[in-house]
């Protein structure tokens, strides 16, 4: 591509630091980076968190079965970090117990027993309850596991609105002076003597040039493309692609456990309560080749995640009784494992310094997001004090263990509103759900009426606030929503942006 002359470089944008990829890590570094000082520009090719960010187990854990692959400096990484976001984003975090029977003829009970003990005493665990034994017959277990399934353990992990995770961290970079541009793509990176000129196409097809001192490549899934732009002379194989599917459900028990099921392949498959209607399982393993882009579930997934199931519900669920999937694509360093499960998720950092630095992302997980943004900073020279670990995400402010008052503050208030619905909002928005209430008295101040509890206000609030673009954005990344409005309720979500979009 032709490079303009110097003097029109000089009336580009000037930032310190560039990062390409809107998943979590980016938000991360982005959010932590402008605390720092640093003018920053996030670019994401389409809406954030809108490859392997949004389709994980949507969980803040340590990862139980690391232990048995001896990452124990993994393990307690997370362990840690998951009473520090559950701190700071008590709205989309919040606690859930995980039941793992005991199955013979598979990992011993001392072992369980065992990992377990390390898993509540490796992070420092202070506000989530610690392993118990369960009897596995008595309620509410017995009318939902088969009979060989006697007992088991119950132990703390965390849930987490993933997608909600990315866009809050964007939207206090934005607050603190980022500029954050989704749909928009990198399409050439050219390195100077001591800055990165940058090609910018936005949706429009139009290109703009910028300047960064600094490129960080956290492109997920398409971190060896953007390699491949920057540094075009060489070979760029740093990935293993591996495909996790997950199956939606119509609520398949009763109570709020989740349940982690081993299978005979040494992987594990999780059960858990979902969307109030729903039962989430998953995932796979499946090494992947080709485009990660818009990718589903396949046939042979859906077998799988059912036997797997089936092997401990009393209840036998078949593909076709799903009401919805998703798939994707975890980024992971090629470590060379001989299997798909062994690999590891730590997060890898590849820099080059031949000229102003370039710092590639491989690998990672939602949990341990906010300590590598630390170290991707830190690699790159920027020092400064940690900050992240105890500043709430925007809608976060009030203590870890306080949802249910902010909750019953709310339905006083608003007494109106339905009570379902204000605990949706106040899941999504925590504190700044008054941006979208306030000043309402009924439900016709808040505009059109799409359906269920979503109302225009909101909507409002995700254009203006949280860079939602389509009807898309909102229903299956800013919410869930998608599962429970009818599609003629969706579709007037999708005619309420065509009606925008032409009004512009």
């Amino acid at each position: 591509m032709r490079r303009e002359p110097p003097s029109l470089l000089a009336m580009s944008a000037h930032y310190d630091l560039l990062i390409i990829g809107g998943g979590i890590n980016g938000a991360g570094i982005a959010r932590d980076a402008t605390e720092r000082g640093l003018s920053v520009c996030l670019v994401e090719k389409s809406d954030l968190a809108s490859a392997t960010s949004s389709s994980s187990t949507k969980l803040i854990h340590g990862g139980l079965r690391y232990l048995e692959h001896y990452e124990f400096r993994l393990v307690r990484e997370s362990l840690i970090e998951r009473e520090r976001l559950l701190a700071i984003a008590p709205h989309i975090i919040w606690p859930l117990r995980f039941v793992l029977p005991h199955d013979k003829g598979l990992r011993p009970k001392w072992m369980l027993r065992l990992g377990l003990f390390l898993y509540d005493h490796l992070g420092g665990r202070k506000l989530l309850p610690a392993t118990r034994t369960v009897n596995l017959r008595a309620a509410p277990h017995g009318a939902v596991l088969e009979d060989r399934l006697t007992s088991g353990f119950e132990y703390s992990d965390c849930w987490v609105e993933d997608s909600r995770l990315v866009v809050l961290n964007c939207l206090d970079a934005k607050e603190r002076g980022a500029d954050i541009r989704t749909r928009t793509e990198c399409v050439a990176l050219d390195r100077r003597k001591d800055v990165w000129v940058a090609d910018l196409r936005g949706a429009d097809g139009s290109v703009e040039q910028v300047l960064a001192r600094n490129v960080v490549n956290a492109a997920g899934p398409w971190v060896d493309s953007v390699l491949s732009l920057a540094l075009p002379s060489e070979r760029h194989e740093n990935l293993r692609l591996v495909k996790g599917s997950h199956l939606i459900f119509p609520r398949l028990y009763d109570h709020d456990r989740c349940y982690i099921f081993q299978n005979k392949d040494n992987r594990i498959v999780f059960a858990i309560p979902y969307e109030r209607d729903f039962t989430l399982v998953g995932t796979t393993d499946v090494l992947f080749k080709g485009d990660p882009q818009g990718i589903d579930i396949s046939a042979e997934e859906s077998r799988y995640i059912c036997d797997a199931v089936n092997e401990y519900l009393r209840v036998d669920v078949s593909p076709e009784q799903a009401v919805a999937s998703y798939a994707g694509v975890r980024p992971l360093y090629e470590d060379k494992s001989d299997s798909n499960s062994t690999v590891t998720r730590d997060y890898q950092f590849e820099i080059d310094r031949n000229g102003p630095p370039l710092l590639s992302i491989f690998g990672g997980k939602l949990t341990t997001y906010r300590k590598l943004a630390e170290h991707a900073l830190e690699k790159l020279g920027f020092d400064g004090p940690s900050w992240t670990a105890t500043k709430p995400l925007p809608g976060g402010d009030f203590p870890a263990t306080g949802f249910e008052n902010l909750l019953a503050d709310y339905q006083k208030r608003y007494s109106w509103f339905p009570a379902e619905g204000m605990r949706r909002l106040l899941r999504a928005y925590g504190s700044r759900t008054e941006a979208i209430l306030k000043g309402t008295q009924k439900p016709a101040d808040l505009g059109e009426h799409f359906g269920g509890d979503l109302y225009e206000r909101e909507v409002d609030y995700l254009v203006d606030q949280e860079f939602a673009m389509s009807a898309e954005d909102v229903l299956k990344r800013r919410s869930k929503l998608y599962l429970h409005l009818s599609s003629e309720e969706q579709a007037r979500v999708a005619d309420w942006f065509a009606r925008r979009a032409q009004a512009a």
